[in-house]
């Protein structure tokens, strides 16, 4: 079956009634998320991922995909207005968005914002419909050895790019493959660090840990060491740009799409690099002296499109290495991992054959959610920005009430509730420390699956680790753990020698 075709029949299971709302239950609630401050798509996946168990599966992650871009169109409202980033990766938005508001030009910076991340998500969504069956094609073609080593990579990268520090992301990583382990063992059947609890032979509910980490900890955070913050709201002018604004903002989204997507492809995780880069390249572009004179002061519109851009491609792109691979790049990928799992779905090159009509419907509802987004984001800007007016306390409790009946709901376990909170509190002390929370989610995950392809794989080769440096595909993706571990560190080393030499001569 051609692509083409594989995307007209996933059209038509993403364009049924109940599928549409979904996606638009997703799309208006993602862009709430992402309007309102500290509280990301992971959380709101995470929240809502026993509520849904229910759910058809094609339905559930339609809607989980549309709070994942959605948020992402909706941090930049608040950036813009608030200077207060609803996602880190709206950082960027908020240096040149926030100072074009308080120059009265509001409407013009949420409209770059509104249709770059339009332009670019559609872009990426082309880019992930004609190159993931292809990346799949070729990954079905690996055996356990290949299939150890790209769990690998992905322990590597998520732990070196979702934390402030290597050790950190390690230790995290860790926390999750221990607690991947509780439970029976796969082979013996033996209980694994269960501690004579019978609750914990089944091992420890993924969803639980998503829902204690990002959730729970969340508010728990708020609560004890977030202080009050009045924030001073800048006038909301109409929603418009002039054909000077079209003319400078065209060129930026293209550029930050461009930039933006190989980010998302690659396993290496994060917008910040990309939108940062975005932000850069429009500030070196500019020719004009008038509008280079923006920057910093009255604010570029540039500086909002590139950046907004690059960011929503990034997001969009990320989906090729979460489908095709199973390897998630971010916060809200490794939770959408966890929905996939949920529903006993492995995301990776198998998925396009044993799965296609979902994937399909997933990969068209991106089509259909970007125009969505693009319908509530212009008209209804100053209906997202009066939820801003919600109560913190009033937020929070509903954010833990959720949290609660839903894990509750799972099994009617009380074990479970003490469960949730002890990982709430774990996650607490996590973020206070800052240590990134995502590699324990990927670590429960991958982990189990990895000890599985290894004894795979020593079984393939009797015993002897010399089957990993003995297929072409194996020694390549051993290159590239290297390459992933050693190159950071020898960039920051080569770049402090650098310093030191300028600053000695």
């Amino acid at each position: 079956m051609d692509i083409f075709n594989a995307l007209l029949q996933g059209f038509a299971a993403a364009i049924t009634p109940a599928n549409l709302l979904w996606c638009l239950v997703g799309c208006a609630l993602g862009t709430a998320v992402g309007v309102l401050p500290g509280i990301g798509p992971a959380v709101a996946v995470a929240m809502l991922l026993p509520i849904t168990g229910k759910v058809d599966i094609t339905a559930s992650m339609i809607f989980f995909s549309g709070i994942y871009y959605g948020a992402m169109y909706g941090g930049s409202t608040t950036s813009i207005l608030l200077n207060t980033p609803g996602e880190t990766a709206s950082m960027v938005t908020a240096m040149e968005g926030n100072k074009m508001a308080k120059s009265g030009r509001a409407g013009a910076a949420l409209a770059t914002a509104a249709i770059g991340s339009f332009v670019a998500g559609s872009i990426a969504t082309v880019i992930v419909t004609l190159f993931a069956p292809f990346v799949a094609e070729f990954a079905v073609k690996l055996g356990p050895p290949e299939y150890f080593l790209l769990m690998l990579l992905a322990f590597t990268t998520v732990s070196a790019v979702l934390g402030k520090s290597t050790l950190r992301g390690l230790t995290a990583l860790f926390i999750g493959l221990a607690a991947g382990c509780i439970g029976l063992d796969q082979i013996s059947g033996q209980g694994r660090y269960t501690g004579g609890i019978p609750e914990l032979l089944d091992g420890i509910e993924i969803v639980l840990v998503a829902v204690g980490l990002f959730a729970v900890a969340e508010v728990l955070y708020a609560v004890l060491y977030e202080g009050r913050v009045v924030e001073s709201q800048n006038k909301l002018s109409r929603v418009h740009m002039t054909a000077r604004d079209w003319k400078r903002s065209i060129p930026a989204w293209l550029r930050g799409t461009a930039i933006g997507t190989p980010f998302g492809c690659i396993p290496a995780g994060g917008t910040e690099i990309p939108t940062f880069l975005s932000y850069a390249t429009e500030k070196k572009l500019v020719k004009d002296p008038q509008d280079k004179a923006e920057f910093g002061t009255r604010g570029a519109i540039e500086g909002v499109a590139g950046p907004e851009a690059a960011n929503n491609a990034t997001v969009t792109a990320a989906l090729i290495p979460l489908l095709t691979l199973g390897i998630p790049t971010s916060n809200t990928t490794a939770i959408l991992l966890g929905a996939f799992q949920n529903y006993g779905i492995q995301p990776g090159p198998q998925l396009f054959t044993t799965s296609a009509a979902l994937v399909w419907a997933l990969i068209a509802s991106l089509y259909i959610g970007n125009v969505m987004l693009l319908v509530l984001n212009l008209p209804m800007v100053g209906l997202w920005v009066k939820l801003l007016k919600i109560p913190k306390p009033q937020l929070y409790a509903g954010i833990l009430i959720f949290a609660t009946v839903g894990a509750y709901g799972m099994r009617q376990s009380s074990f479970d509730l003490v469960l949730l909170f002890v990982i709430g509190v774990l996650g607490v002390v996590m973020r206070r420390f800052d240590f990134p929370t995502a590699p324990v989610v990927v670590g429960m995950i991958l982990g189990p699956l990895a000890e599985a392809q290894l004894r795979n794989a020593m079984s393939i080769g009797e015993g002897s680790a010399v089957v990993f440096f003995q297929r072409p595909m194996s020694l390549v993706l051993i290159l590239v753990i290297l390459a992933v571990l050693v190159l950071p560190r020898l960039a920051k080393y080569l770049g402090e020698r650098k310093q030191l030499r300028a600053a000695a001569g």
